[in-house]
């Protein structure tokens, strides 16, 4: 039974498997179909003979159907395409030559070789068109070969040998060109089709490819910069950057371990999720890199785009609205959250660590004060060091500098922002 369905499925796809290409397909259906036209062509012609009076023997029609649909079957069973379609053109060729032969000359078989011109037309279809011009030499050849037969034996291939009358003559004269020309027309109008639906199959896996590219684009600069996924993209050198002026800022959930304990794991990624997510839009909207989360930490960096007029500005205004965010919307913030945001500008060096799993992150002294300004700051509060302040002094307010202690650094003043500079505190 499975062989069975096998068989049938090889024979209505027309012996096409899954390795063939587009160019292999159309070769394989072109065939089949051609196969069949010429199986039903030799069987009608042989009908409209008959009715019109000649009674020529039909073992050569049959002949040739049994051989084409005998190697049809063999194909199917093989897969050998090569053989298949070098036997069934040689059918298309000979055939022919050998009926004209067998009733006569030109005249008496009404021009019945026509038909071999199936052969040289359907190598161009079936095999290519620099391969098909012996298939064409091959046709003029046996051409000019009944032609002198013709000419030479007109007295043995006399009328009298196959009395045909000459109105069956004309008609099977214009039948055979009639025919021949149809079914070569299509054959061309099929092929024609056929390479249109390729050409949209092409066109399919073209949009699907660039729908999947798209996404990989997309994904990847959901991890990296643009500028830098660009460059990753465009060489394999190594990606390192200095930056003379960038502000960076830390984001710290305060009591996160506490408040963590009495939640499933489900529960707290879905917490840290729809604040990180709304930090994302924030970050997103003020023309920011976010850097990464470490833990209950959120990473945001500016100046890293040149173009930025104002990127410590636009990060002291995320800061700010992050804080309200969480006072006020507790769609947002179910448990009462609170953080603690640290700014420090200055040097960074910016880059890509590693061949898996890469990140793009910053490095350098003013990362490390940002994080220690963050950890020594008042939740609730936005906490800034002595250069961030310096950028900002003219547009925001600032409580009363304090010192505080910071390891590795030692005593350090710092300044909590309060907002917008407004017309009446200025």
């Amino acid at each position: 039974m499975s062989l069975a369905r096998t068989f049938l499925d090889r024979l209505r796809n027309a012996g096409i498997t899954d390795t063939d290409n587009e160019e292999q397909r159309l070769q394989k259906s072109l065939l089949f179909f051609a196969t069949g036209l010429i199986c039903l062509a030799s069987v009608v012609w042989l009908l409209l003979y008959w009715q019109l009076g000649p009674r020529f023997p039909s073992n050569l029609s049959f002949a040739l159907q049994l051989l084409l649909v005998g190697n049809l079957l063999i194909y199917l069973k093989t897969l050998n395409f090569n053989v298949f379609r070098w036997i069934q053109l040689s059918l298309f060729l000979f055939t022919p030559f050998i009926a004209q032969w067998s009733i006569g000359s030109f005249i008496t078989a009404s021009g019945m070789s026509l038909w071999a011109l199936l052969a040289p037309i359907g190598a161009v279809l079936f095999i290519g068109p620099r391969e098909s011009g012996a298939w064409f030499f091959a046709y003029v050849f046996l051409t000019a070969l009944s032609g002198g037969f013709d000419y030479y034996l007109a007295d043995s291939l006399s009328l009298a040998q196959h009395p045909v009358p000459p109105q069956t003559t004309a008609f099977f004269f214009a039948l055979n060109f009639a025919a021949v020309s149809a079914i070569v027309y299509v054959l061309l109008r099929y092929a024609d089709s056929q390479k249109h639906q390729a050409q949209q199959r092409l066109q399919e896996a073209h949009r699907l490819l660039q729908s999947e590219q798209d996404r990989s684009e997309r994904l990847l600069l959901n991890i990296l910069p643009a500028p830098i996924a660009r460059r990753l993209k465009n060489g394999n050198q190594t990606i390192a950057d200095g930056f003379s002026e960038v502000s960076v800022m830390f984001a710290d959930i305060v009591s996160f371990t506490r408040v963590a304990e009495g939640l499933t794991p489900q529960q707290v990624f879905a917490m840290l999720n729809k604040i990180f997510s709304c930090f994302d839009e924030l970050a997103e909207k003020y023309g920011l890199e976010k850097i990464k989360t470490i833990g209950d930490a959120y990473m945001v960096a500016a100046g890293l785009d040149t173009t930025s007029k104002n990127p410590t500005e636009a990060l002291a205004d995320m800061a700010l609205e992050m804080c309200s965010l969480l006072h006020h919307d507790f769609s947002i913030n179910e448990m009462r959250l609170e953080l603690r945001i640290g700014i420090g500008t200055g040097p960074v060096v910016a880059g890509v660590v590693g061949k898996k799993k890469f990140i793009y992150d910053l490095w350098g002294d003013t990362v490390n004060i940002a994080s220690r300004v963050t950890t020594e700051g008042t939740p609730g509060m936005v906490q800034v060091d002595e250069r961030t302040y310096r950028c900002l002094q003219w547009g925001f307010d600032f409580q009363e500098p304090r010192t505080i202690f910071l390891k590795g650094k030692g005593n350090m003043v710092v300044h909590r922002l309060i907002g917008r500079r407004t017309a009446d505190s200025a």
